[in-house]
């Protein structure tokens, strides 16, 4: 595995009270930066052990997971098929060209029925015996997925671990690693995301295992901004050099701001904020907004 380096003391966040340290997942690698490459890990393993040919998944026009997942099965002698949400003919993001440089086949699906489109892809594929194409749900999600993500980060000592929630996987994992004693809250970045507790449990070992989802800090749903967003970004790479992202990560380091100005935590507590990498999502920002 690659190593994940920890930065203690985050200077914006932590004071005399509160601890603030955050897991760099986004410095293990060039490319399969933040929990993609923990998602990714048992699934192409499975892939080569069913001597299976191709990896095929889905995901958006700046899908980090989609160019991970490139990157990685290029590394281990796979082809990909990447199936976008978005359009034939709509131009061709800066993220898709990245995963078609590392060799992956696009088909586009549309954006009204993708998600049945995927749905029928996947429910076909789990009745099929020894398939050459091998599919990984959008964002890992999954079982295996969630073993990935178990192994992102096996410390036991913080009070809370505090990632952001897409699909749900990463933090499934979290939990399942969890000791009793530690408080895992996850930040959705979709707006009115009602099912996504249930999708988390789904991945649960233990499906009564407690953690908590805090659902206003989504900053308008998924990738929306707000300026206070903008600013905070900026002033987290002014005070901390800590990169964020529009859709995850800073959505995360923000909400941690405001909790502990909410005094959420308690004297002494100790807490890591998952940073889960991948700044795909600001290559749609105006250059010039970011001043990193």
């Amino acid at each position: 595995m690659f190593p994940s380096p920890i930065i203690e003391n985050v200077p914006l966040l932590s004071n005399a009270e509160i601890t603030v340290d955050t897991l760099r997942l986004d410095q293990i690698h060039p490319i399969i930066s933040g929990n993609k490459w923990y998602k990714l890990r048992y699934y192409i393993q499975d892939a080569l052990e069913k001597k299976a040919s191709t990896l095929a998944s889905f995901g958006g026009p700046y899908s980090n997971h989609l160019v991970a997942l490139a990157y990685a099965s290029k590394w281990k002698g796979l082809h990909t098929i990447g199936y976008v949400r978005s359009n034939k003919g709509e131009p061709i993001t800066p993220t898709l060209q990245e995963a078609i440089n590392y060799g992956m086949e696009l088909v586009f699906l549309g954006r009204q029925d993708f998600q049945s489109l995927k749905n029928d892809m996947l429910e076909t594929h789990s009745k099929m015996q020894n398939p050459a194409i091998y599919y990984v749900d959008e964002g890992g999600y999954g079982i295996l997925g969630a073993k990935g993500a178990s192994t992102i980060y096996p410390n036991q000592h913080y009070d809370y671990i505090i990632c952001a929630v897409g699909t749900g996987t990463m933090i499934a994992g979290i939990i399942n690693a969890a000791t009793t004693r530690q408080k895992i809250i996850g930040i959705p970045v979709l707006k009115n995301e009602g099912s996504i507790e249930n999708e988390i449990r789904e991945l649960l070992i233990n499906k009564e295992s407690d953690f908590n989802l805090l659902h206003d800090f989504h900053q308008g749903g998924y990738a929306k901004t707000t300026k206070q967003q903008i600013n905070f970004m900026n002033l987290l790479w002014d005070q901390c050099t800590i990169p964020t992202d529009i859709v995850y990560t800073s959505k995360v380091f923000f909400a941690v701001n405001e909790l502990i100005k909410q005094n959420y935590f308690n004297t002494n507590n100790s807490v890591l904020i998952i940073h889960s990498g991948g700044l795909q999502g600001n290559r749609s920002v105006a250059k010039g907004t970011l001043i990193f």
